[in-house]
Formats: structure tokens, sequence, C-alpha cells
């Protein structure tokens, strides 16, 4: 320091130690809460200002403003306005699992609305506060002087009551956040129980007594088991969240949804308009209307489209788009006996809980063990006074300084005597020796009982599982604040794109003529003379199927093609060319047309008798080029596509051969020219797959004829074969 007091330092020095000090300010003063009570300071100091303005539940409440003003003039100084918000959230019920204020008043609503001033509102405590405060006057936790130095806080609050788990947490400091949700009382209670019984659990066996979030607004958890499992064994992780909501049913077979329950800390009105603006863009066709009828209770209405609309691909659209799901993180990061942040786990977490309720169960019983002691002290000298009232009256009356010849003639001590000089005439001559020796024979057994208590971790650890007994019967799952309200189910893998998600599912029957026309009708089961085609054409294909589904064409080049069922054309034209909605050359034809099914596998075959298998989710195509599947030489083209079922494949030449092997003797591949299926220089002419066991069929006019046995034709591909079963249709196909 120079003579001036000018400190002479590098800048960077500076800022570094100053925004050092900050951050570690943030952090320990203002944004992480305590592992041992789950309170920011700024929490406690409101609770405890609260606890000295008499606010508990069996009393008036008294108005905001004053505690407000309390608070931050005796122990928070910082705004009123972020003391007061402080305060709504600990009162409001969708906010706070387990509410610690009880507000009257408008302390706003889920919709997102404010609360009203605080000189409008009032307060006082709950039940789970007062439980929170239990013991601090029995010198359970330490105080320190306030920032005046003029009175003095707690450091933490005894806290019976789980709250860091009960209520969670949510905080950001410099460098470091925390973000906990809410748990179940009820299931945190049967945690402890657990761990006190069995100190080495592990984190899976915890988790078989509280499986996981409990959130005030409800609403289902679709986290995995084993997702949960790792996020409470690392601290850190996330809980996937929807809103609740059920079918139903109308008249007439129509139908609605309604949300009963919202995603936490998702404001209802916010969440309604998100959903009205996408339904008015039109961007979730399958929805007609949105409508909130909420009451007391969340009522939120979604009308489809019409009837034939399906519910759960619906509802996966608004998931997607909307807050009706979210995503809630998980971050166990706590302060470590109010000192030290650090990243805990579940067992940490309600270990430490154990721990401190250890240590206010000892300070506790020592402080009433001293007020014991001198009790008894007290009812000693009181004892020796009644047995000798009239020299104790006479010593007082003939003396100026009692004490001293008080202490002498009956060896008193000093608080003895005092006690004796401070106890009234009149109820000196009511002191009743029974009456004496009865309290003090009930303090010597309490002492007892204390002493044994302290001399005995074990009966320790069992007096801590009576309180969290207590707790699991006040606040736990037979109460009503206390029963669970968030579910627990797997999120349904809908194997649905969202663009098909958004389509009002129907059933339909495409039509493609021998000419490559192809159109959409509504519905299956067409009848073949009201299906008409343009002069000179025929049908060729008609495939039932559904406005969801997607349609896998093959073309002759070996090129797959990919068609969504709802943008074919519709109506009783005659549709368009098919050439004109895929890049389908002209120098090629149109092979077959089938429905996408997912995971099934395909049989595909060139004239030039090769071919192999295909997984249909390999030849999905994301353009109007379509994607090349099937390799072809010389003169080659596509000429089948099947869905290849049972174990075994028969082939049909040219020749009238059939040749039957096993299906797994054909090759899987994502592209290629494949393996030889029949004798090099014959044609197929059809093939089928079948299941060896229940013999091979083929359609012979208006019956279906079956060969039971076809070991006589049984071999292995690439061969010639034998002359086709007597009765197999001239045509050379199966059907």
């Amino acid at each position: 320091m120079s003579e001036t007091g000018i400190i002479q330092q590098p800048l960077q020095d500076l800022l570094g130690e100053k925004y050092l000090a900050y951050a570690l300010s943030t952090i320990t003063a203002r944004s992480l809460p305590d592992v041992r009570d789950g309170l920011k300071p700024v929490h406690r100091r409101l609770l405890y200002a609260m606890r000295l303005l008499q606010l508990a539940p069996n009393t008036m409440p008294k108005k905001s403003a004053r505690v407000v003003g309390d608070v931050i003039g005796k122990f928070h100084p910082h705004g009123d306005t972020a003391v007061y918000e402080a305060m709504v959230r600990l009162a409001q019920e969708f906010a706070a699992r387990y509410p610690m204020v009880r507000g009257e008043g408008n302390f706003g609503s889920i919709d997102g609305d404010s609360a009203a001033a605080m000189r409008y509102t009032e307060a006082k405590l709950t039940e789970i506060a007062m439980a929170m405060l239990d013991g601090i006057d029995d010198d359970a936790v330490d105080f320190r002087d306030t920032y005046d130095g003029e009175g003095s806080e707690p450091v933490v609050l005894p806290a019976a009551f789980p709250n860091l788990l009960a209520n969670g947490a949510a905080g950001i400091a410099v460098g470091m956040a925390t973000s906990i949700p809410p748990h179940n009382t009820g299931e945190i209670c049967e945690a402890l129980l657990l761990l006190i019984d069995k100190p080495n659990s592990s984190i899976a066996e915890l988790m078989g007594k509280m499986p996981g979030p409990d959130f005030p607004t409800g609403g289902v958890c679709t986290e995995s088991p084993a997702s949960m499992l790792n996020a409470y064994t690392t601290g850190r992780g996330g809980f996937s969240l929807r809103a609740s909501w059920h079918k139903e049913t109308l008249a007439q077979g129509t139908w609605q949804v309604i949300v009963t329950q919202i995603p936490y800390q998702v404001q209802k009105a916010r969440l309604f308009e998100k959903m009205a603006e996408l339904v008015e863009d039109k961007k979730i066709p399958l929805i007609e209307r949105v409508g909130d009828e909420s009451a007391e209770d969340i009522r939120m209405v979604i009308v489809p489209k019409s009837r034939n609309v399906d519910e759960n691909l619906m509802m996966e659209a608004l998931f997607r788009a909307t807050e009706l799901e979210t995503r809630f993180p998980l971050n166990m990061n706590v302060l470590d006996g109010g000192r030290v942040p650090r990243l805990m786990d579940l067992k940490s977490v309600l270990r430490a809980f154990l721990d401190h309720r250890h240590e206010v169960l000892g300070r506790r019983s020592r402080h009433r063990l001293g007020e014991i002691d001198l009790r008894l002290e007290r009812l000693a000298g009181l004892l020796i006074a009644y047995l000798n009232l009239d020299e104790v009256i006479r010593i007082i009356r003939e003396t100026d300084e009692p004490k001293p010849p008080l202490i002498a003639r009956f060896e008193l001590t000093d608080i003895q005597a005092e006690t004796i000089l401070n106890t009234r005439l009149r109820s000196l001559r009511k002191l009743e020796e029974m009456e004496i020796r009865r309290e003090h024979d009930a303090l010597t057994e309490e002492r007892g009982h204390l002493l044994t208590l302290l001399g005995d971790e074990k009966k320790r650890w069992k007096a801590i599982a009576g309180e969290i007994r207590n707790i699991r019967a006040k606040f736990g799952g037979d109460t009503e604040l206390g029963r669970r309200r968030t579910d627990f189910a797997e999120a349904r893998a809908i194997d649905v794109p969202l663009e098909t998600a958004l389509i009002e599912r129907e059933p339909l029957t495409v039509l493609c003529s021998d000419r490559g026309w192809i159109r959409a009708v509504r519905g299956h089961n067409q009848p073949a003379d009201e299906l008409k085609y343009k002069e000179g054409d025929k049908g060729r294909f008609a495939i039932e199927a559904e406005t969801t589904d997607r349609l896998l064409v093959l073309g002759s080049n070996g090129r797959i093609y990919t068609l969504g069922a709802d943008k074919l054309p519709r109506g009783r034209g005659f549709g368009e060319p098919l050439r004109l909605i895929i890049d389908l050359g002209d120098d090629s034809e149109i092979v077959s047309i089938q429905v996408y099914k997912p995971g099934a596998m395909l049989l595909l075959v060139s004239s030039d008798g090769r071919g192999f298998r295909v997984g249909a989710d390999d030849v999905l195509a994301q353009t109007r080029a379509g994607r090349q599947v099937l390799n072809l030489e010389g003169k080659a083209v596509a000429t089948l596509c099947l869905v290849a079922t049972g174990d075994h494949l028969a082939v049909v030449g040219n020749n009238r051969k059939l040749s039957v092997f096993p299906l797994e003797e054909v090759a899987v591949m994502a592209r290629g020219r494949g393996v030889s299926l029949i004798k090099k220089g014959i044609e197929i002419s059809d093939l089928r797959t079948f299941v060896l066991a229940d013999g091979l069929s083929w359609k012979s006019g208006e019956r279906t004829r079956t060969v039971p046995d076809v070991r006589p034709w049984l071999g292995h591909r690439a061969q010639v074969g034998r002359t086709v079963p007597e009765g197999f249709p001239r045509t050379n196909k199966f059907s």
C-alpha cells in the first residue's frame, strides 16, 4: 500500500480475486440448497421470521408485507420483490409439492397469473413448515449473527421433514446449477427406513421404495427405469414427463380427448395458446378444435377431425409439438454441510439427511438433559425450603442479604438459593412434598432415558426411525396431501413419422391400371363392376391400405419408390399417371405395388433368375427418384417382389419344373444382383415362400389345392427342379 492509501495490484489479479469472492457468495449464500434442510438462505429466513411472528397453522395470518419487511429488515438485505416471490412459491400448490406457507388471497395460478401485491395477501406457516422448525429452541442447530450484528439466525433448520427430495430445488449459481424434482414423502420415508435398517443398501434397492419423482401437477413419467437408475446413481440425468389424458366417448360414435394433468412448471394458458395456434395454422390437421373447460381442476378438450382418427397418433403429434411433454433435468448439486458444493447421488442425499437428524437428536437430548439437571437442582432447593419453611422465612425477615445465610444454613447452591428467594410466599405456603417428589422422580426417570439414548447409537437410530414413521403418518401416501400424483408408464414406440401421424386414418383401396394410371378410392372390398378405367385400359393392381400407409413401388429398372397413400389422387376419375408422381422412365414398367410393413423382409427377383432378400426398412426412399436396390446386367429386368415369410421357397421355371429349397439359402443384402435361384438359362415364371410343414398350395380356378409332401421337389437353389405336381395351372403361376 502506498502512502496515499492506494493499493497497487494487477487488474487481472484483482478481478480474479473479487470474482471468486462473488462466485462463492452466490454459490453458498443464494443459489444452492443445503442438503440437510433442502433450503436456500432466503427460504430459511422466511420460515424463521414467520415463526418469530408466531404465524403458526392455528393462528390468524398476517399481511405478507409484514413478513417480507421483517425478513429484509432483520435477516435478508435484498429486494422485497425477490423475497415476496420466494414466499409466493412456497405457498403455490402447483409449484411446491408440499407447501410450507398457507396463503390467503391471490397467490397466482397455474395459468401463469402473478400473485397480488404483498399488501393485499396474508400468510402463515403450514404443518410441514412447523416440522422443519421443530426443535429450533432446543439448541438443535447452530445460530450465527445477522448481517447487521443485532440479532441471530439459524445456520440450518432442524428439518424433521425430508424437504430437499420432497419439494425439490432449482437454482443457478456461478459455474454450477442444481435441479432436483419433487418426490413423494411417504416413499422417501420408506427409503430412509430401509437405509437405517440396511446401511449398505444399493441405489436400486432404494429405488424399490421411491421409484421416481412425484410432481405437484401430476402427469405421467415415461422415463425408463434403467435411465432413472443411472440418473440417481450419477446425480445427473432427467425425466420425461407427459400430460395425463383419456378418451371420452360421446354420442353417435364420436369422441374427444380430455387432458386432466399437465407437466410440471408448464403454464396452462401458454400451453393452450400454442395448441390453438397449431390447430389454426393447420399444422396438426387431425384436430378440429381445442377448448379449455378448466375450473379448479384442469380440463382441456381436444376434438378430432373425425371419429376415424387414431387418438394415440393425435396425442403423439401434440406431445412432439407442444409442452404437453417436457423433460425435467436432474442435477443434484447441493451444499454438503452448508459449506462445500458437491454433486451427490440419491443414497448420499438420504444419508446426509439421516446424519443431520442424528446430530439434531443428540443436540436436543443434551439440551433437554441440561434443562432437567437445572430443574432437579431447583426442586431439591424447594424441597429443603418446604421442610424448613419457618426457618427460611426467619432468615429472610431478619437478614438484609438472605442468600449467604441460606446457603450456609442449608448447604444450598447459588441457583437453589436464588430459586427460593424468587418464589412467592404464597407459593411457598402451597408447596407440597409429594408434588415436588413426584416431579423429581419423573424428571429423574427422563434423565435416565436420555443418558441411555446418548450412550447407545442403536437406540438413537431407533428413535430417528420413529420420527420418520411419524412424518410418514402425517404426510405420507395415506393422506390427501401425500397421495402419489405422478404415474409411471413406458412411452409407446409409435413407428410412424410425424408427417404420417398428422394424417387422418381411414381405409382406402389403391388402384393402378395396366397403363400405369393410379388413384385411391375410399373403403375396402370395392365391387369390380364399379371400377372404371380409360378406354383400352384395364385394372392391374388393387391394394387395400389406409391413408397412413406408405406404398413400395418396384420398377423394372430395379429401383424401389416410396409413395404416401394419402397423397394419391382421389375421387371418381381415372387418377394420374404414376410416372408423373415418381421418376419412372418411359423405358421402365411397374412390376409390383405393396404396402410397406415395418420390419418385413422382401424377396426381389430379376429376369435372369437371380434374387436376394432385403429389409423393407432398408428400401424406403425419401425422393421421387427412388432407391436403386436390384442391380441388373445386360437385358435383365426386375420381375418379382414379394414379402418373404415362412421357411422355404418354391420356384417354377418356364420349363414347368418346380424347385423347392430353404429360404435361408437366399442371401440377405441391402443392394446387389443376388444369388441364382434357378439354373442358368431358365427363366422364373413364379415363386412363393411357404412353411414346409404346411405343404405347398396354389390357386386353381375357385379352388385351392395343396401338396402336403414336397420332398420329391426339395433340394437346393440354382437347380433345374422336377416336373410340377399334377393339377398345377398351365399359366405356371401359383395364383
